[in-house]
């Protein structure tokens, strides 16, 4: 399995009334040098600012950003080039991340390479502890900015160490 680490954000809460304006990806393996940036232009006149200035982007940015049937794309064409297996979506918060990337591979490209499955790797850890107070964060080492190259770095960083710290069973 290829297990790509996402991070996304967005403009409001769900796809369609509201528009995933960035996100990012990391190829999990010993490197993590394999990356993917996607800057979309809003597909709704709708958006919360306080959910955008999350960001730190401003609506007039955005409003510059790429062709969101661009990206996705470009999105699927660098999986392809990058996954030498069926590519895994994992993220922090795949109930969010998962339906905007979902959403917008089937609306912007017919398809989602994903299937219709994704992981949570909070939940993972939380039964790696048998916790569910349990938080990974402290496994990161880039720090959470709100960038998604970064936030996804980071997660990549934290599975890395459940896998050699903590002993998960993963093949990478």
């Amino acid at each position: 399995m290829a297990y790509i680490m996402i991070d996304i954000e967005s403009d409001g809460p769900i796809p369609g009334d509201y528009s995933m304006i960035s996100f990012g990806a990391i190829l999990i393996d010993e490197q993590l040098d394999k990356t993917f940036y996607g800057r979309l232009k809003p597909i709704s006149d709708k958006y919360i600012p306080e959910a955008l200035a999350v960001s730190g982007h401003t609506r007039e940015d955005t409003l510059s950003f790429d062709d969101p049937a661009q990206v996705m794309t470009e999105f699927k064409e660098w999986m392809e080039r990058t996954c030498k297996d069926r590519p895994i979506f994992i993220s922090d918060n795949n109930g969010f991340d998962f339906m905007f990337i979902c959403w917008y591979f089937h609306h912007f490209t017919g398809e989602n390479p994903f299937g219709h499955s994704s992981q949570n790797l909070g939940s993972l850890f939380k039964g790696m502890e048998k916790n569910m107070s349990k938080s990974f964060k402290h496994l990161r080492k880039t720090r959470h900015t709100h960038h998604p190259v970064d936030d996804a770095r980071g997660n990549a960083e934290a599975l890395l160490s459940m896998k050699q710290e903590y002993g998960l069973k993963i093949k990478l």
